[in-house]
């Protein structure tokens, strides 16, 4: 697996102050404003007030600075991004898409060979 791409950073272009919130919302694909809200919603509430804020500066100081090109486009994004959530889930999709590939270039093959006869023996002759 590519680990610079399932590696957690901090998103410092899309983040407003240390980029942690931008960097969890790039890890896991979802929007950033969610990952904010519940941000506050645990600091202001008793159940993770202190260690929400502990950790937050934690992510802040260690994790890397997100690359500036990371990925080439928006699809390789949402790609990496069903990796990071489910990899075995991707790699199915990935080898469903290889099987559709192959059917598909199978029946390439089959229309070309079938209204060129000449074509068609050359082929059985290389086999």
């Amino acid at each position: 697996m590519n680990r610079h791409r399932t590696k957690f950073y901090r998103d410092k272009a899309n983040g407003k102050f240390m980029g942690v919130c931008a960097g969890i919302a790039d890890y896991i694909g979802i929007e950033v404003l969610w990952i904010r809200l519940a941000f506050v919603v645990l600091t202001l509430s008793g159940i993770g007030g202190g260690p929400t804020v502990i950790l937050y500066f934690a992510l802040g100081f260690l994790a890397e600075n997100k690359p500036q090109s990371l990925y080439a486009d928006v699809e390789e994004q949402k790609f990496w991004q069903g990796v990071r959530q489910s990899p075995a889930r991707t790699a199915r999709e990935v080898r469903a898409q290889f099987r559709d590939l192959d059917r598909r270039l199978a029946e390439v093959e089959a229309y070309y060979v079938s209204s060129n006869p000449r074509l068609a023996a050359e082929i059985e002759e290389l086999r």
